[in-house]
């Protein structure tokens, strides 16, 4: 009689199959982009226990439609705009207008613009004679922390400009808009290097169709509100474009909202645009902190010096880097001993 043989080899090669079969069907049908991977979650800004501004900030509620009650007609905007009700937007209802994205700027039905309504208080009379120098931080509202230190740091003239991807955007905004400082949405443009270099999500690209850049436009203009205009964030490309550049600066014109050009590119057709579409403009004169460091900074702010001296004014644009804030914060202290006045950036705009 012979012997069986056990056929181990084809039980294994077809339990391997099965094995095989059933990962493939796992990978079709079951949606986990980790993979079954452990994932933890941590939140990458904090807000500092030490300051009264944050701990006042922290109480606040941020989300939901906010709104500021006061009737622009009847009380003076600026106080409007101070007021603390909880949860405003820092947007005027009349000033906004509703999109899928959420709120956006616009004329008022008077003509009142985004621009006259929130641009810091500034009386040309008082600096009469006397040089005027803006300074502009960009980059804020991205840390959140490091947002409230420049809030509380620097002189209530300097302007402050908001990237559109804070987590506590409208929280940040407000605190700069309660402490007196006017301020910008920075809009990402393409630069000639893009994507290798990337200002961001939504960025405004040549060749795109425009109704393609101005739903990219609505939807970072609906990240926060209250400001009195955009400035560029890159865009060497972009700003260089007329044809892709004239119908957005045509929609700032037809909302009211002015434009500050960065200074980074000498193609830019933004000063021949904003003229013919009547948006209140103005070029920065210098990058302070090009080199960011403490005597290089602290070097060309002298350089801005001497520029305003020349021509009577001169904007210079730091990033918030806390060198930058910390240098600039000390050097505006000893201006007026030079005869020197810090503005608003709106009031050296056309």
């Amino acid at each position: 009689m012979a012997k069986r043989h056990f056929p181990l080899g084809r039980i294994l090669i077809a339990l391997v199959l099965v094995l095989s079969l059933a990962f493939i069907l796992r990978l079709v049908l079951v949606d986990d982009p980790d993979g079954g991977r452990p994932v933890a979650e941590a939140p990458v800004s904090a807000t500092r226990e030490g300051s009264a501004m944050a701990s006042a900030l922290a109480q606040r509620p941020v989300d939901g439609p906010i709104t500021i009650t006061a009737d622009p007609q009847q009380v003076p905007v600026q106080q409007a705009l101070a007021a603390p009700e909880q949860g405003r937007t820092g947007a005027l209802p009349d000033l906004s207008e509703e999109t899928k994205d959420g709120p956006i700027p616009r004329k008022s039905a008077t003509g009142v613009t985004p621009f006259a309504a929130y641009a810091a208080p500034f009386n040309a009379a008082d600096v009469v004679g006397k040089p005027k120098i803006a300074i502009i931080v960009s980059g804020l509202g991205i840390n959140e922390s490091g947002t409230i230190d420049a809030i509380e740091a620097l002189p209530v003239d300097t302007t402050l400009a908001f990237a559109p991807y804070g987590k506590a955007l409208k929280s940040t905004v407000a605190a700069a808009q309660n402490s007196g400082h006017e301020v910008f949405l920075e809009i990402p443009l393409e630069p000639f290097d893009y994507p290798t270099n990337d200002p961001g999500p939504q960025t405004l690209l040549t060749g795109d169709a425009p109704r393609a850049n101005l739903e990219k436009l609505f939807w970072l203009m609906a990240r926060f509100g209250g400001y009195v205009g955009v400035m560029n964030n890159m865009g060497a490309r972009f700003t260089a474009s007329g044809g892709d550049f004239s119908p957005i600066m045509e929609e700032l014109g037809t909302r009211g909202l002015g434009y500050i050009d960065d200074g980074s590119s000498n193609r830019s057709v933004a000063p021949q645009l904003a003229t013919s579409n009547q948006v209140p403009f103005a070029r920065a004169d210098l990058l302070i902190d090009d080199n960011p460091a403490k005597e290089p900074i602290e070097a060309a702010l002298a350089q801005l010096e001497a520029k305003a001296r020349q021509n009577g004014s001169a904007i210079g644009i730091i990033s918030a880097l806390p060198i930058s804030i910390r240098t600039v914060a000390e050097w505006s202290r000893g201006l007026a001993n030079k005869g020197i006045a810090l503005v608003p950036a709106t009031a050296l705009m056309q």
